[in-house]
């Protein structure tokens, strides 16, 4: 949690006035204030507030202007934005290069849900050249964070041998991972993929997935 008087604490405090309706002009104005100062949380909450229409006017230019403003100051969830935007389409021309540096950017910082979107445009070669090394690396940047389609995505590079060496176990492991959270389609390829393992192997996968597991709960959760 933001510390009060910290930049972060402010955005927070001015946000719950403007969704309980308290003082929105007054507060707007505060927080375009500060987002015309530099700052960049309050730029993305100006921004999000344009995208969608909260509190104000919806105008996707201006979400634009204040999401790249936010994104030049090196703010890894405008940088985001940004990719999603331009990937999908969403008040700009669609463009997959450009999504792919807003998203590689973020994903630099550690975003990982732009590591996760980098990667499936480098293993499929959208807007960058297919690379499975580099596909494989991202994908496992957010798997280790704990990012549930990373998970099953990186399965599927060590099951097929995309970018790294065969490896079933690896493979059930990350799929056994991902059906912890509930994912049925990693439920599935734990299942196929088992077929093709000895006991031994399924019992290495399970140990290796238990250590992950246990490791993770005494590190301290710094996934956005």
């Amino acid at each position: 949690m933001a510390a009060q008087g910290s930049p972060g604490f402010s955005i927070l405090l001015l946000t719950g006035i403007l969704l309980s309706g308290i003082g929105c002009a007054s507060e707007l104005s505060k927080l375009r204030s500060l987002a015309e100062k530099g700052d960049s949380q309050a730029q993305v909450k100006l921004a999000s507030m344009y995208r969608l229409g909260d509190g104000v006017q919806q105008d996707r230019k201006e979400a634009l202007r204040w999401y790249r403003q936010a994104a030049e100051q090196n703010n890894p969830d405008a940088q985001f934005t940004l990719g999603t935007l331009y990937a999908t389409g969403d008040g700009v021309p669609q463009d997959m290069a450009i999504a792919a540096r807003w998203y590689r950017r973020a994903a630099e910082q550690g975003h990982m849900n732009a590591q996760y979107e980098l990667a499936n445009l480098v293993v499929l070669g959208r807007g960058v050249p297919q690379d499975y090394g580099e596909a494989f690396h991202w994908f496992r940047k957010a798997a280790e964070k704990g990012h549930v389609m990373s998970q099953v995505q990186l399965g599927r590079m060590y099951e097929r041998g995309q970018g790294i060496p065969k490896d079933n176990v690896q493979a059930y492991m990350w799929w056994n991972l991902a059906a912890a959270h509930g994912d049925k389609k990693a439920m599935t390829l734990r299942e196929f993929v088992a077929t093709q393992m000895t006991p031994g192997q399924i019992a290495e996968a399970q140990k290796l997935a238990t250590e992950w597991k246990s490791e993770r709960s005494q590190t301290p959760d710094t996934r956005r």
